[in-house]
């Protein structure tokens, strides 16, 4: 990377310079970029100061004892009302003033959009450009009453006497007093004079003008915890106890209510009522079947007996067990010493199901050298077996021990407050919806209890259940804290080792370090709002981010990516990798924390996984793909993550036992492998073999015989040609077929018709030029245009063949003027009767009666060639093949004397004719007349679907689908050369067929661009091949995609890392506009992993190539 990537570029410094100030104070704009008048700043700072001036009248009457307190801030806010009124109306009035429109010439092409033109101090134009107003009449008037009250409860807090009181100060007081009405004058402008830009935007549009009310609703929040936090507690607590009573007035419905409802919460409800609508309306399509009904149903069924046993086992123990407090022996204390032993159990059952302890130490019982699925899954029977052991005792044994503990609770003899309805409830819940973390605050609870004082306010004021609530606050924070101190470690270090930047982020480096406590404060705070922990530009200049969900982004998971080609390979592995995750998940090797993040490889795939939410026996997933066109700086990280995953899971024997995590610093820590059928991504290079001179002189022999095998295998299979058939027979008819050009009478070869034929055909094109048909194509349009020059002639296409109607009642041979005529070449010039005369073709019959199960369909038996070429191509035609092929077909093998029919249509001679015709004639189409060797360069056009152009090119697009199985047929027999050379020859008739059976089942051989391409990955075809050619290197290649079971390498990634970096993304796309692909913040580096993170980021600040809708997992 360049050390003179900026961070901000020129324009965007200067863009950013006008908002940053406009941000900070709320939206007075300052630095326009161009010069405005005086006048525009000077009422932009008198609406500014308004309320400070409104709010200093009242408060110098307080100071005299004019007024007292309360009447201060009535009469400040009405003032401020009244005013915000007044500037609300004028904006009003100004926006609906008819104005003349006059265009005006540009003096600057490059002036500022923004640029306005003012006429006045209080012009039409300066009022909308400082006042824009609101879109609703409704905010406008919420707007104006929310000013004048913010504007009254800020006068009357921030009183001199009052604060002086507070703090005892005079000097606390003067700064509390300035910099408090300068907050509120930040935010009494932003609510109705101009709204500044958020440094942080979910939408685009605020539809609802939300925005205008985040600088308000902040102050109200300091404010109203001095003026009313008092009475609104009282008011919460008392409703609250007063409803609990009412409705639920015995302590056993409370206990059986708080179990039933924590544990129905914790279901994945929404999914179930799917599957429940889908079993209703039969006729979906979204109705599973067979087994998955069943799965449903067996899943409900062990649900319905956890909640009977569960509420049983409640109301048992709170009814006849009975209460005293907590001691050494009393029954509560027996569960809590259980549920310590299930804790210390389930931790060592889950720390040895991952590679790494704590992420630090390797794991000895896991397998150290991972390479093949057959040698992984060998190694894991006994970690799978332990698995299902720790599944057993957190899904079933942990939550009724739990129950146990809390229905013991002697918390829950008397109900009469809220806040142990609150708490129990919650841990009610918290039982089901994550029992390990529920385990943990249980046994935290439990032992402090034991090891304390009962005196303690920690025993004598708090019940269990807001213990509880309180443990999990803090388990939850410390364990964001450890996470955001780490990743502020890895900034720094981050920033330290990029040498090419070291000089420039020395003094950051040293700031941090010097400042550290203030730092530490920062992480603190964000921690404790559980906001993303921003760095800014990905230096180690860090912010506390806007809080956000731990999804990191609005609106529904996997709706919009960035789809491209390569997205079907990731459509195709999401099935299979959900199972494999199912079984890792259920074993313990991966976490289910909501907003963790998973990152996979595997070959150039790149899986971002994450967590969206948990419950009992489910987990809610979102699965990612990145890019597989690997960029210079996906390159680096994503060879840093295979150094990552190869140390932790390509380790030999003879390594110590308990090694130490090479790459403890980076934010990925390899987790597990997942055996997931996908396909793997083979490139070879194909120099002396598509080039071989004795391979390219077999081409065209090849191609013959598997287009023979294809035309048969095809017409074999048509139910339409063999229904017309058994109609035909059942009605006694004959059926008439008209041969081909080579049962006519002879015709004497001439130079001139062979060179007219060669001079339309496209044998020459040079081999430098792969795709070069642009001049060809060119040529073979002038001479079909020469044609439209004579608009009152009708000329057939030179060589094609013109079908008549024939009568349905003629029998034998019909009329001969109401069949086929054929129009020669125009070398030489015959005479017109004379060839009428030659070109009469006879209606003839098939020998067999049961060649129809085979006939051509008719419009494939036209002509558009010379006859002579036909009957010198014939030679060329493999009629043992041929007769070997039709022995092999299965739709005789039923029928009886099955071998006497297969022998008497292969000795019809008319379908044969039929046959020759066909595939000669797709030859020509595909090689010319020539007799020539191809040549490398023509085979890749002919397979990409880039045919020369001739006559019998034109005559075989008229026909797409002879045309796909002519196209197939190529592409066949290249693959068909390839093994050849590769695997040896082919000895006799039935391994060639092996060899095209194979290709028709379990290959799709074809361009990776095509539509069909795709659909044979998703239909899981278990080979495909594509041919290409390298210009750089000025090869040919060859890609093979083989499905099979492999192993994907899995590492947890640092919630907080991703989070925060995922923040400045938001922050400077959105904000600073920083939208330069070369910029800083996106700059590959080993330890941030920080393209792979932006290239996660959902659409349109990232760019994945695919994710799915959020996938429910069954554990």
């Amino acid at each position: 990377m360049s050390p003179n990537v900026p961070l901000l570029n020129d324009y965007k410094q200067d863009f950013f310079l006008k908002r940053f100030p406009q941000t900070i104070l709320g939206g007075p704009r300052f630095k326009l970029g161009y010069r405005a008048p005086s006048y525009i700043y000077a009422n932009q700072i008198i609406l500014f100061l308004m309320p400070w001036i409104w709010g200093g009248i009242g408060t110098l009457l307080y100071q005299f004892g004019i007024l007292e307190d309360y009447y201060t801030a009535a009469l400040s806010g009405g003032l401020m009302l009244f005013t915000a009124f007044i500037i609300q109306c004028t904006s009003l009035h100004a926006r609906n003033k008819s104005v003349t429109v006059e265009r005006m010439l540009a003096t600057d092409i490059l002036a500022e959009e923004d640029e306005h033109e003012f006429t006045s101090c209080a012009g039409t134009e300066t009022i909308k450009f400082l006042i824009p107003g609101k879109k609703y009449i409704a905010n406008t008037v919420f707007h104006s009453f929310l000013a004048g009250l913010m504007c009254g409860l800020g006068t009357w807090y921030l009183l001199p006497n009052r604060i002086t009181l507070l703090y005892g100060s005079l000097g606390g007081t003067v700064l509390l007093f300035i910099f408090g009405w300068i907050t509120l004058c930040i935010g009494e402008y932003s609510l109705i004079v101009n709204t500044a830009t958020e440094t942080a935007t979910f939408q685009p549009q605020d539809t609802y003008e939300i925005t205008p009310l985040m600088r308000p609703l902040y102050i109200f929040f300091f404010v109203s915890v001095d003026l009313a936090h008092r009475l609104l507690i009282m008011f919460i607590v008392s409703a609250g106890t007063v409803i609990i009573s009412y409705f639920i007035p015995n302590t056993v419905g409370v206990v059986l209510f708080m179990t039933g409802l924590g544990f129905l919460l914790s279901l994945n409800l929404s999914e179930m009522v799917f599957s429940f609508k889908c079993r209703i309306e039969t006729k979906s399509k979204a109705l599973p079947s067979g087994s998955d009904k069943q799965f449903i149903w067996k899943r409900c069924f062990f649900y319905i007996i956890v909640l009977v046993l569960a509420l049983l086992e409640t109301g048992l123990l709170h009814h006849f067990a009975g209460f005293s407090q907590i001691c050494k022996t009393s029954p509560q204390a027996i569960v809590g010493y259980l549920l310590t032993i299930l804790l210390i159990a389930l931790w060592i059952l889950r720390e040895i199901q991952s590679v790494y302890i704590f992420g630090v130490f390797r794991n000895p019982f896991y397998a150290k050298d991972v390479q093949t699925v057959t040698l992984f899954l060998e190694k894991q029977t006994g970690l799978m077996r332990i698995g299902v052991v720790r599944w057993i005792l957190l899904d079933l044994v942990s939550p009724f021990a739990m129950i146990a503990f809390l229905s013991l609770d002697s918390s829950l003899q008397e109900l009469h407050s809220v806040s142990i309805s609150v708490g129990f409830t919650r841990a009610f819940r918290m039982v089901w919806q994550n029992t390990e973390n529920a385990l943990l605050e249980t046994v935290i609870v439990s032992a402090l209890h034991l090891l304390s004082n009962a005196d303690v306010w920690w025993n004598k004021n708090l019940d269990t259940g807001i213990r509880l609530l309180l443990v999990g606050i803090i388990r939850d924070r410390l364990i964001q804290l450890v996470s955001k101190l780490k990743f502020a470690v890895t900034v720094l270090l981050a920033s330290w080792m990029e040498k090419k930047r070291r000089k420039s982020t020395t003094s950051l480096c040293i700031f941090n370090i010097v400042f550290s406590p203030f730092v530490l404060v920062l992480i603190v705070i964000s921690t404790l709002l559980s906001s993303p922990l921003l760095p800014l530009f990905t230096l180690p200049l860090f912010l506390v981010g806007f809080p956000r969900p731990l999804q990191s982004w609005p609106g529904t998971v996997g709706t919009s990516a960035c789809l491209c080609p390569d997205t079907v390979y990731y459509c195709q592995m999401i099935p299979s990798l959900t199972t494999a995750l199912q079984s890792a998940m259920a074993a313990g090797s991966l976490g289910l924390l909501p907003g963790s993040h998973y990152l996979g490889r595997f070959q150039d795939r790149v899986i971002w996984i994450m967590i969206l939410e948990c419950g009992y026996t489910y987990c809610c997933i979102n699965i990612k793909g990145l890019e597989l066109q690997e960029t210079s700086c996906h390159t680096t990280e994503a060879r840093r993550v295979d150094e990552v995953f190869a140390s932790a899971f390509e380790q030999e024997e003879y390594t110590r036992v308990c090694s130490v995590n090479e790459h403890f610093g980076n934010v990925l820590t390899p987790c597990t492998v997942l055996p997931v059928k996908i396909y793997s991504d083979a490139r070879n290079i194909l120099s002396g073999i598509i080039d071989s001179h004795d391979n390219l002189n077999e081409f065209k022999g090849d191609l013959i015989k598997v287009l023979v095998w294809i035309l048969v295998q095809h017409c074999s299979r048509r139910p339409s040609i063999q229904d017309t058939a058994y109609q035909n027979e059942k009605m006694g008819k004959a059926s008439l077929t008209a041969p081909p050009a080579l049962n006519t009478s002879p015709q004497t070869e001439s130079s001139e018709d062979t060179k007219s034929i060669n001079s339309e055909t496209l044998d020459d094109w040079p081999d430098d030029n792969v795709f070069g048909d642009e001049t060809t194509i060119k040529k073979g349009n002038q001479e079909k245009d020469q044609l439209k020059a004579f608009p009152g002639i009708h000329l057939p296409i030179p060589g094609s063949v013109e079908s008549r109607v024939v009568d349905d009642h003629s029998i034998g041979t019909a009329p001969e003027s109401s069949l086929y005529k054929a129009v020669m070449l125009g070398y030489p010039a015959v005479d017109k009767g004379k060839q009428e005369d030659m070109m009469h073709i006879p209606l003839m019959e098939f020998s067999c009666s049961q060649s129809h199960l085979l006939s051509l369909p008719e419009e494939w038996t036209s002509s558009c060639l010379p006859n002579s070429k036909i009957r010198e191509m014939s030679s060329l035609f493999p009629e043992d093949w041929y007769q070997f092929v039709l022995r092999q077909l299965d739709c005789f093998h039923s029928e009886e004397n099955a071998s006497n029919v297969v022998e008497d249509i292969g000795k019809d001679s008319v379908l044969k004719d039929f046959y020759i015709h066909a595939v000669m004639t797709c030859c020509f189409s595909l090689f010319g007349i020539d007799n020539m060797i191809p040549t490398p360069g023509h085979i890749l056009r002919v397979y990409s679907g880039v045919l020369p152009w001739s006559l019998a090119l034109d005559w075989l697009t008229e026909k797409p689908e002879l045309f796909q199985l002519a196209l197939k047929a190529f592409r066949y027999t290249l693959k068909l050369m390839i093994d050849k050379a590769s695997l040896g020859p082919i000895e006799d008739f039935q391994e060639l067929i092996n060899y095209l059976e194979e290709y028709e089942n379990d290959w799709y051989i074809g361009v990776v661009s095509d539509e069909k391409w795709k659909e044979a990955v998703l239909q899981e075809k278990p080979y495909l091949f594509s041919l290409g050619y390298d210009s750089n290197m000025g090869v040919y290649t060859g890609r093979v995609l083989t499905l099979q079971e492999l192993l994907i390498q899995l590492g947890k990634l640092n919630a907080e890392a991703v989070r925060g970096q995922w923040a400045n993304l938001a922050w400077e796309l959105l904000y600073a506009t920083n939208d330069d692909e070369e910029r800083y913040s996106i700059q590959a580096h080993p330890l941030l992993l920080r393209n792979l993170t932006v290239q996660a980021a959902e659409p349109p600040l990232g760019y994945p190539i695919y994710s799915s809708k959020p996938l429910h997992i069954h554990l």
